[in-house]
């Protein structure tokens, strides 16, 4: 009888942990209770097959290099999934967040564009989405993951979806203000930049999942999450690109050429690169630029009215993130044109714009931050499985998931040309 007390008290308890908050307690193999003492059986916490912990890439403060740390795996609840991480793409966004350009909780896991393979559904997930991503799917998932809820996400603009923006971004948490990284050692809770994808396994929204062909590789898909997302909905949503429009991208990083793929992909004809240095601007080449600039040589405003013909282009698509940059792409478009701003910087940041020019010529000036995860994910998928866009030619390194503070070092010295990856095994 008072075994059966303990027992009954122990599970109470057991659920108020918050790494066990949203576990399946299995009364009958949680825990055995002899002499007064207590033995849990993991697997029959966790699930028969998951381990017991993980490791995770943290940032803790600015500008110090993250460290390999240990957590309990991840507990999804409703609508959302585990994800056994396989690639994690190397992206700017982390690095600001790291360098403390742009304001995150502290401390988190980074990294936000992954594949992986599906191994557990949260409590209560409805049935449609368990038939859409069973356990063993591979899957692809955005950064901006949608609520699918908020005003936003009902009408579509799942780019816009409140809750991401007000937990995730603004707190470091999923929808329900709770994160779901908890450290082995302590059990403190660590946020999560997006999904906190740079671990071994993580928890990611159903609604920013879809589903990754068997022909397809984990490691080079990786990049379909952001840099070709954020592509993709610069170029489709905001720039709207037709057949025979003019496009210069300066900054033809893992973004920016991404940006001149899906350009040539919709018609373009003249396709401008912009960057400082000639090896990426080669590699432009062999993504779809017609022409190249580069700016420490010459001045891009003059080079993109000389090649267009005095006019400028219909499209200019800042990449950067950089006051000099967000002035020369909206001197660089044409009367009516369009001058689209994609790349992040420093928080405090000002562009300057020619609030004369802007008026009179009717210039129109846009920000987009990515595509929109349950309309456009599946669409780039199929752009990469038929070969449309060229995933091998934007990936240009990979490191080993031990090799992850290398690999922002890298990018942060330059030394990266076009996208990076991650593999996780």
């Amino acid at each position: 009888m008072a075994s059966a007390i303990v027992r009954r008290n122990i599970t109470n308890n057991l659920k108020r942990l918050p790494f066990l908050s949203s576990c399946r307690l299995k009364k009958q193999h949680l825990f055995n209770v002899e002499d007064g003492t207590v033995s849990i059986h993991t697997d029959a916490v966790l699930g028969v097959g998951l381990p017991s912990y993980m490791r995770g890439a943290v940032y803790r403060e600015p500008n110090k290099p993250l460290t390999i740390e240990e957590f309990h795996i991840p507990r999804p609840k409703a609508g959302e999934l585990l994800i056994k991480t396989k690639g994690c793409g190397v992206c700017h966004s982390d690095l600001h967040v790291m360098k403390g350009e742009i304001p995150f909780s502290s401390p988190c896991v980074v990294g936000h564009e992954i594949t992986g393979e599906v191994v557990e559904h949260g409590a209560l997930t409805d049935a449609r989405t368990i038939e859409r991503l069973p356990v063993g799917s591979r899957v692809v998932g955005a950064f901006i993951m949608p609520c699918g809820n908020c005003s936003y996400c009902s009408k579509g603009h799942d780019d816009l979806c409140e809750d991401f923006f007000a937990y995730n971004r603004a707190k470091g948490t999923l929808y329900d203000g709770e994160t779901r990284l908890f450290l082995r050692s302590s059990g403190k809770p660590v946020f999560m930049y997006s999904m906190g994808g740079l671990a071994e396994y993580c928890v990611v929204p159903a609604n920013a999942l879809a589903v990754l062909p068997e022909s397809m590789p984990y490691t080079e898909s990786a990049i379909l999450g952001c840099a070709v997302f954020t592509a993709y909905g610069a170029m489709a949503h905001a720039a709207e690109v037709r057949p025979g429009d003019t496009v210069a991208v300066i900054g033809t990083g893992g973004v920016g050429s991404s940006c001149l793929q899906i350009a040539r992909a919709f018609g373009a004809s003249d396709i401008i690169a912009v960057d400082i240095q000639d090896e990426k601007l080669q590699k432009a080449k062999a993504l779809g630029a017609t022409h190249t600039i580069n700016s420490a040589k010459e001045d891009p405003i003059e080079k993109i009215l000389e090649i267009t013909g005095g006019k400028g282009v219909d499209v200019a698509v800042e990449a950067l993130g950089r006051p000099q940059t967000f002035a020369q792409c909206t001197q660089s478009v044409k009367d009516g044109g369009k001058a689209v701003m994609v790349g992040l910087a420093q928080a405090g940041s000002l562009g300057e714009v020619d609030i004369n020019r802007l008026v009179r010529r009717k210039i129109k000036v846009i920000g987009s931050y990515g595509g929109r995860a349950r309309q456009d994910l599946p669409k780039l998928i199929r752009l990469a499985e038929t070969g449309i866009f060229d995933l091998g030619h934007a990936v240009s390194r990979k490191y080993t998931f031990e090799e992850s503070g290398k690999a922002f070092q890298d990018l942060n010295d330059g030394k990266i040309i076009g996208r990076a990856v991650i593999e996780i095994v």
